[in-house]
C-alpha cells in the first residue's frame, strides 16, 4: 500500500467523509412545543430523526476512504477513479437537501426547525464532492473512433 499516490483530492473528499459521518449526529432538527417527531419533542440528530436514511449516508461517508484505498493499492478500475465518490457524494447531497428543504420530518412540518448540524452535512457532501471531482478529472478518458460505442 503505498500512501504517496494519493493526491490533494482524495485529502479533500476524506475530509468531507469525517464531516458528514460527524454531522449525522450533530443537531439537524428542532421540533417546538406543539410539534412531534417520532411521538416527542425538542431536538433531534441526524441519526435520531431518519431511521432509514442513516444507513445510505454513513455508507455514503465511507466513500472516500474506499476510493483511497482503491488508489493507494493501485486497483484497476473500469471508470475513472473518483468518479463512482463523485456519484455517491451527489446522493448524499440530494438526500439530506430534500430532507432540509423539501420534506422535513415531522409533525406539522412548519413547527420543526433546521439546526446547524444538517448545513455541516451538507458542506461535508460538497467536500466529498469536490475532493472526488479533482481525482476524477485527473484522469484521462481513451477516446474512441467515431461511429463505435
Amino acid at each position: 500500500m503505498d500512501r504517496s499516490k494519493l493526491q490533494q483530492g482524495e485529502y479533500v473528499a476524506m475530509v468531507g467523509g469525517l464531516v458528514l459521518l460527524a454531522a449525522l449526529f450533530l443537531s439537524w432538527y428542532q421540533v417546538d412545543h406543539l410539534g412531534q417527531l417520532h411521538g416527542t419533542e425538542g431536538g433531534f440528530s441526524g441519526w435520531q430523526a431518519h431511521t432509514l436514511m442513516r444507513w445510505p449516508l454513513l455508507l455514503g461517508a465511507l466513500a472516500p476512504f474506499i476510493l483511497a484505498y482503491i488508489i493507494a493499492r493501485d486497483h484497476a478500475l473500469s471508470w475513472p477513479r473518483g468518479e463512482m465518490t463523485a456519484v455517491v457524494s451527489v446522493a448524499a447531497f440530494g438526500l439530506v437537501a430534500y430532507h432540509a428543504f423539501i420534506a422535513k420530518p415531522g409533525d406539522p412540518r412548519s413547527l420543526v426547525h433546521l439546526r446547524y448540524g444538517i448545513f455541516i452535512a451538507l458542506l461535508g457532501t460538497m467536500l466529498m464532492f469536490a475532493g472526488s471531482a479533482l481525482r476524477s478529472s485527473d484522469v484521462e478518458r481513451k477516446r474512441k473512433p467515431p461511429g463505435t460505442i
